[in-house]
């Protein structure tokens, strides 16, 4: 039998003779609280994957009945009669809309093969679905028409958009209302989150958000002992967001390097990686955590850019899926140029970092934000073993989302290494292959020096 990998929506079990309800009851809550998906009875769990046949559960009437009784929520049995045996299907819906599922009192969600407490961050975000969005929240209410042009650069809006700007102010207020920046409240305007956040001229004159403003902080030397500059801002994203990248370039360390006898400096970090990795942290950033914001870390060997709030998706993803937090937001800063389509930033991220031959970007998931790690340039040789399989793992992924394969070939270059250092690559990439992070394309092919390789979701 053929079988997709285990993940979050699918968990395979052999139970060829019986399986504990208990266990079944919890498998089904964290598959819910995951979005729904199937628990396989019948089928070996290790691969490849094979068909071994259940006796579990013969009455499924009886098993249908008790699931709707005890986790309240209607679990579809199938069963399928292979000649290698019975398995069964157990197709598990999503979970109601603000609604996390629990057996017992245990909110459950899978962690790789153990089923593990939800953790805060998620319950909370689940908690909180059909609540009114934040970014449609209200910033400031009873204003006026003079005030939303007193307050927000309305200007800017239509020059970012490349649209004349209206010849009275009610066509201003008109496009405004249709973007859902400023909302019509009696016979004044209240003016909405979104649109203080992004066109704001002082955040400051809105309470609450200033706090969420970005924040970059230089450092003199590789910790945080002596601050060099603390800089907040004050204006809203799409006002400041150009004046910010060139605020963070202008700090970052640079190299001189000599081409053709002309030398010349060039930053340690690619700007579009800075780019996209800012505008990455505004958009996905979770609006709900209060008392922190973005923030931009310089130090003498590397930079730091962190957001509130842990990601929707698993950082080893992130290069070929996509989802946002705050899709108005997205949409916004898309349409004014200040981030890229959808699924392409982190691409662009690790291609420019592979360019400049610099060590692979550390994705981190904290308590409650999440980070991106940008290195200063490194020697080969003083590279850890783990930074080399996350190069190799990252080279593999773009590789992939290009429509290629990685080779041997393919990472010696990505290294800057000669051919007869050959045996380095392989040694890179059967670590890889360890961590389970990479796959052969075809299993069955016996030349390594030629051998294709594609990431493991693939």
């Amino acid at each position: 039998m053929t079988a997709p990998r285990e993940n979050e929506h699918l968990e395979f079990k052999e139970a060829k003779n019986q399986y504990d309800t208990v266990k079944l009851y919890r498998y089904c809550i964290a598959l819910a609280n995951e979005g729904g998906g199937k628990l396989v009875l019948g089928v070996s769990d290790k691969t490849p994957r094979k068909v071994v046949g259940t006796r579990a559960f013969p009455n499924l009437e009886d098993i249908r009945a008790r699931l709707v009784n005890i986790l309240k929520i209607r679990v579809e049995v199938e069963p399928i009669e292979h000649p290698d045996g019975r398995v069964l299907i157990f197709n598990v819906p999503f979970r109601p809309a603000g609604t996390a599922l629990h057996y017992e009192g245990a909110y459950l969600m899978r962690a790789g093969e153990e089923l593990v407490p939800m953790t805060p961050d998620k319950l909370k975000r689940i908690f909180e679905e059909g609540k009114p969005d934040f970014l449609a929240q209200i910033a400031r209410h009873k204003v006026t028409s003079d005030d939303i042009v007193r307050l927000l650069d309305t200007q800017s809006y239509f020059d970012m958009l490349k649209l004349p700007y209206p010849a009275n102010r009610e066509g201003v207020l008109e496009r405004f209302l249709s973007e859902k920046l400023i909302k019509r409240e009696h016979e004044h305007y209240a003016i909405a989150n979104l649109g203080a956040l992004l066109f704001a001229k002082d955040l400051r004159e809105f309470e609450g958000l200033a706090r969420k403003a970005p924040r970059v902080i230089v450092y003199d030397g590789k910790s945080k002992l002596h601050t060099r500059s603390d800089k907040v801002g004050t204006k809203g994203y799409a006002l400041a967001f150009e004046a910010l990248i060139d605020y963070i370039n202008s700090q970052l360390p640079s190299n001189e390097i000599i081409e053709k006898a002309i030398r010349r400096t060039v930053k340690m970090f690619p700007e579009i990686a800075i780019r996209e990795l800012v505008a990455n942290a505004l958009i996905h950033q979770d609006f709900a955590e209060s008392g922190t914001s973005v923030m931009v870390e310089v130090y003498s060997d590397r930079i730091e850019i962190s957001n509130p709030g842990l990601p929707f998706i698993s950082p080893d993803r992130f290069i070929d899926e996509y989802q946002s937090r705050n899709e108005r937001l997205a949409d916004l800063m898309r349409r004014i140029g200040i981030c890229e389509e959808k699924g392409s930033g982190i691409d662009k991220v690790i291609d420019s970092v592979e360019v400049y031959q610099l060590p692979a970007p550390d994705f981190r998931v904290g308590e409650k934000h999440t980070q991106v790690v940008l290195f200063a340039p490194i020697k080969f040789e003083e590279m850890e073993r783990r930074d080399k399989v996350r190069a190799c793992y990252q080279h593999c992924c773009l590789r992939y989302v290009m429509n290629q394969k990685m080779t041997n070939k393919s990472l010696r270059e990505r290294f800057n290494l000669p051919e007869s250092k050959a045996d380095h690559a392989s040694r890179i990439i059967r670590d890889t292959l360890d961590e389970g992070k990479i796959k052969l394309d075809d299993p069955d092919s016996t030349s390594k020096r030629y051998a294709k390789y594609i990431p493991f979701w693939a």
